[in-house]
């Protein structure tokens, strides 16, 4: 179910604060999976926990309105099934 319209957009405090800091080019950690993406983070670098390591992530304007956990994958597709050529021994 979505949030409520009345509550407004989640958006991590303590992202916004680390926004508003950062001047440099350097990224921005962040565990804030579930926090949305606002019009000020376009043009930073963050890096998103996705459980094992930090994703960088950089912001442009198609993102705004997503979360960043989309962005940060937690799974490894490795594939479906291989094809194994097995060899019939004539005896």
């Amino acid at each position: 179910m979505a949030r409520s319209s009345k509550k407004g957009p989640y958006i991590d405090a303590k992202l916004v604060k680390k926004t508003a800091a950062n001047h440099d080019s350097s990224s921005i950690k962040t565990y804030a999976r579930n926090s949305q993406i606002s019009p000020d983070f376009v043009g930073h670098h963050y890096s998103v926990h996705n459980g094992h390591k930090f994703i960088e992530v950089y912001v442009t304007e198609d993102m705004v309105g997503h979360r960043f956990g989309e962005f940060a994958l937690t799974r490894t597709f490795k594939g479906h099934g291989r094809v194994v050529k097995r060899v019939i021994e004539k005896t």
